[in-house]
Parts: C-alpha cells; sequence; structure tokens
C-alpha cells in the first residue's frame, strides 16, 4: 500500500487529522478523542445531524492505514469535489455558515455535547448549503463551563459580518488579512461609534476588546455558567446574524451587467444562441465561469443537473445576487481573477492557492479578455497560459475587439497598453495551447466566441 499522505492544513488538533491514500482522503481518529468519538456515535448526535444532511457523512473502516501508535479509528468520509474557503464566500455563505454552525451547537448541547471550535473553516458549501466538515470539532459538555469556542464565533463569523453590516467592508479581504479571525480590538476600531449604541455589537464586541486591553471593571470570580445561560448566549448570536445585511451597494458596476451595462439586449440573446449552440454539442461534467457577474450563462450551464458550476466574480454583490438564487449545482465564489487567493498558512501549505485548487473540464470566460489586456495590463498571451492551466478539456471565450465601444471605454484615459490586441494576435497566442474547434462572430457587434479544444502535451 502506497505511504498515507498527511493533509498539510490537518495538524492543529490532537484529536486526529485527515490524510489521504491513493487519492482517497480519510480521517484518523486518535487515542486522545476515544471517549469524545464513542459519545458522538453513541449520543445519536452524528445520526441526527447526518440525518439532517448538516455534517459529512463518513464510515468507520477496519484498519490502521497511518501505523501511528496514536490510532484509534479510521473514518472514510463523503469525497469533496472541492475545497473553497471563507474569504472567497459572499456576506451571506458566511452568515449562512455562522447560523449552521449555531444551529449544530444547539443540537449538540442537546445530546450532551458541544462544539469545542468554531471557525468557517470547519464548513464547505456542498449543493448550495453549509455542510460541517470536522467530525472531531465535539466534545462532552458540561454546563459549568462556558463555551470555549466562543470567541473564535466572534472573531471567524461575527466580526467579520458586523464590519461589513456597519461599514461595507468586504469580508473577503479582512478574512485574506485575518484568517484565523479578527481580534476585537480590531474590529471595534473599525466599527462606527454608533455600533455601542447596539446591544448585539456593545456585549460581544466592545465588552471583549475592554476585556482584552484591561480596561474593563474588575468583576471578582467570575459567575457560574449554566446550559440556560448558553442557550441564551447561542440564541442571542442568532438572532443578531440573522438581522445583519451587507452594505456593499446593491447596484454596482457588475451586478447589473446584463441588465444595463451590456451593448443591447440583442446582443446578449444573439450570445445566448451562440453560446447554447456551442455547448449543446459537448460533454462536460465541471465547468469554471470566470467573470460571471449575476451568473446568467452560469445558470444555462446549470441547466444540465448533472454538471457543477464554479462561478466567480470579483464583484461580491453579484455572488450574493446568484448565491441567494439557490442553485444546487452552482458555487458562486468571490474571487478577483486578477488577485486570486493565495497561499496561507504554516509553510504557505495549509490553504493552498485558487489556481492550485480549481480547475474544470470546461473554462468559460465571456466579455472578460478586454478586462484583463487593457485595464489589468494582462499580456493576451499570459491570459491563454491561465486559461490553459485551469482548463482540463474546453474553452469558451468570448474576443472583444479593441474598436469595441466597451474596450473603447476602458483605454479612455489611457496611453499605453499590451500589444499586439487584435483578432490575429489572440488566435496566434492561443493557438499555442488550443486549436480552435468553432468560431462564430456575435451578430450585430465584432465580438467573436470561440470554443477551443486544449492541446495534448507532446510525449
Amino acid at each position: 500500500m502506497p505511504e498515507p499522505i498527511h493533509h498539510p492544513s490537518s495538524y492543529r488538533d490532537p484529536s486526529g487529522f485527515v490524510f489521504q491514500v491513493n487519492g482517497i482522503y480519510h480521517r484518523q481518529v486518535n487515542q486522545s478523542y476515544a471517549a469524545d468519538y464513542t459519545s458522538l456515535m453513541d449520543s445519536g448526535l452524528y445520526s441526527a445531524l447526518a440525518e439532517k444532511g448538516w455534517i459529512i457523512a463518513h464510515q468507520e473502516i477496519p484498519g490502521n492505514l497511518t501505523g501511528s501508535a496514536d490510532w484509534y479509528k479510521t473514518l472514510l468520509p463523503d469525497q469533496l469535489d472541492q475545497i473553497t474557503y471563507p474569504y472567497e464566500w459572499g456576506f451571506e455563505q458566511l452568515r449562512d455558515a455562522a447560523l449552521r454552525t449555531l444551529s449544530i451547537l444547539s443540537i449538540a448541547m442537546q445530546r450532551g455535547m458541544i462544539l469545542k471550535d468554531a471557525t468557517p473553516f470547519n464548513l464547505q458549501f456542498v449543493k448550495g448549503k453549509p455542510l460541517f466538515i470536522d467530525t472531531l470539532s465535539f466534545e462532552r459538555y458540561d454546563p459549568a463551563l462556558p463555551w470555549v469556542a466562543y470567541r473564535q464565533f466572534c472573531e471567524c463569523f461575527l466580526f467579520p459580518l458586523y464590519l461589513e453590516h456597519y461599514c461595507g467592508i468586504e469580508l473577503g479581504k479582512l478574512l485574506t488579512a485575518y484568517p484565523d479571525g479578527i481580534p476585537a480590538n480590531v474590529t471595534a476600531r473599525l466599527l462606527p461609534g454608533k455600533s455601542r449604541l447596539s446591544p448585539g455589537a456593545l456585549m460581544h464586541v466592545h465588552l471583549q476588546s475592554w476585556v482584552g486591553t484591561g480596561s474593563a471593571p474588575r468583576q471578582g470570580k467570575p459567575p457560574a455558567f449554566s446550559r440556560q445561560k448558553l442557550t441564551n448566549l447561542v440564541e442571542n448570536l442568532a438572532g443578531i446574524v440573522k438581522k445583519l445585511r451587507t452594505r456593499v451597494p446593491a447596484l454596482s458596476t457588475w451586478n447589473n451587467y446584463y441588465g444595463q451595462t451590456i451593448l443591447s439586449r440583442n446582443y446578449l440573446e444573439e450570445k445566448e444562441k451562440l453560446f447554447r449552440n456551442f455547448i449543446g454539442d459537448i460533454s462536460f461534467r465541471t465547468v469554471l465561469d470566470m467573470g460571471a457577474n449575476d451568473g446568467y450563462f452560469s445558470q444555462l450551464l446549470a441547466e444540465r443537473s448533472d454538471v457543477a458550476v464554479i462561478a466567480i466574480d470579483a464583484d461580491a454583490t453579484c455572488i450574493n445576487n446568484l448565491y441567494n438564487k439557490r442553485i444546487s449545482n452552482i458555487l458562486p465564489l468571490c474571487v478577483d481573477i486578477l488577485h486570486p487567493s493565495p497561499a496561507l498558512g504554516f509553510r504557505n501549505r495549509e490553504r493552498s492557492s485558487f489556481n492550485d485548487r480549481f480547475r474544470a473540464e470546461l473554462v468559460v470566460a465571456l466579455a472578460l479578455i478586454h478586462h484583463l489586456v487593457l485595464s489589468g495590463n494582462v499580456p493576451v498571451r499570459d491570459v491563454a497560459g491561465h486559461l490553459a492551466e485551469l482548463s482540463n478539456h474546453l474553452l469558451i471565450i468570448e474576443f472583444v475587439p479593441l474598436e469595441d465601444e466597451k474596450a473603447q471605454e476602458l483605454i479612455r484615459n489611457k496611453h499605453r497598453w499590451h500589444l499586439p490586441y487584435d483578432e490575429p494576435s489572440f488566435e496566434r497566442f492561443f493557438l499555442e495551447y488550443f486549436s480552435i474547434v468553432k468560431k462564430s462572430k456575435v451578430p450585430g457587434t465584432e465580438r467573436i466566441l470561440y470554443m477551443m479544444k486544449k492541446l495534448q502535451p507532446q510525449k
């Protein structure tokens, strides 16, 4: 049997770890977690959560696959197609993940257990819903003790939501800078003064900040905790989270793209006809829609129920709106193509980069290249190489020539950009990586829709 590969992000919890054998992920339960794991299974908590579809399902399999002296059990969880991180989610996704965490905590308390940590990295979005994936995050509950993960919940969930709610600061940028959570004192300094008038912000943000700096009045011995106090705390947090709303503008440059920003309604209709014709002849199961805007073409692709679509856009409003449509086979992510999620964490291996995680049979890049080249100053050859890295097989791309009115808007105040930028050079650069299968001009415009097939590397 090949050597197990220990997952680089699974090292913090001594209860166990995730590892890979023959490309299949497993989870080892260590001896130190044996009693808590037995309680998780015997209490009915795992079964209750699995029945709701709230926790990743697993099977216990025989054998110590790692040869570890700490081994207690080996779990074979359902395999995930894709891993995403909280700094790639929109506001609504983080809010749903927060509420799911609190709901799981409530059910755990009823079964005599509690969550020992509360990080959004414990969840993934599967079929449009948050799924808890850290099976070893539960421990036996002592009603006399406070919730040990309370501060982590606030720093990782509540504080980013508060900052977007009050300040309009997009949480993705905050969580990239603070992947382990935003400290209370940082949050308190960023929030406006009026937030102190909110009982929730006063209690969960400003009071924590005062305590952390030693400026809060001393109360003597802390009062004893109880099940009812924790229940009240969970209900209070859930009530706050449910009321929070993003203050990122409802109408942005791109989320209104297919409503008013495009050339014309006729252009969209003609492009849709071509697009449907292109995809009607091909087979694919995975799609990466780059610069998806409000997901208009992502939704066309998702009409095939067996297709999984990853729709990315830098516009948080677009991503929130698409997520709120609750289309089970579309996963919207807030990712800037020019600044994708970097590798983060210990040895830069704990959280892998966007480019290392995402590949698809079909990559779609509609009305995108002029933004990358003319606004982002990326040479056409580099765009071609990047799309070839992300595509396992096919590419549908729209070329927007320099004469196009939208391209002209991008260079109105610019004196130079990467040349050549024209149809012959576009094709020349892309033919280094792809062959052209289809090519059609969008009627009424000079824009050209291409379907390309990735070239196989020469042996």
